[in-house]
């Protein structure tokens, strides 16, 4: 969600900057679009370092035996796709 809101948010930006020519007393669409675009570079960053960091799994085996016990297996994987530079 956030990095389509970011996508959304530089769209809209670039729209008010550059294909809308209407000079306003009181506001200063340029600017506004300037505002915007920068506020979609940010949310877009955000929302792509959310998605590199760090992940878990579980995952869970149950197996039952001939005498009725069962016997379960947890696994646990972590996965780090962010690697240090």
């Amino acid at each position: 969600m956030s990095i389509g809101g970011g996508i959304a948010l530089i769209v809209i930006g670039a729209i008010l900057t550059f294909a809308i020519n209407v000079e306003t007393e009181f506001v200063n669409l340029d600017l506004i679009g300037y505002i915007l675009m920068g506020a979609g570079v940010v949310v877009l960053l955000i929302g792509i370092v959310l998605l590199a960091r760090k992940r878990q799994s579980v995952s869970t085996t149950r197996t039952v035996d001939s005498a009725g016990g069962e016997q379960v297996t947890e696994r646990r994987t972590s996965t780090d796709d962010a690697s240090p530079v």
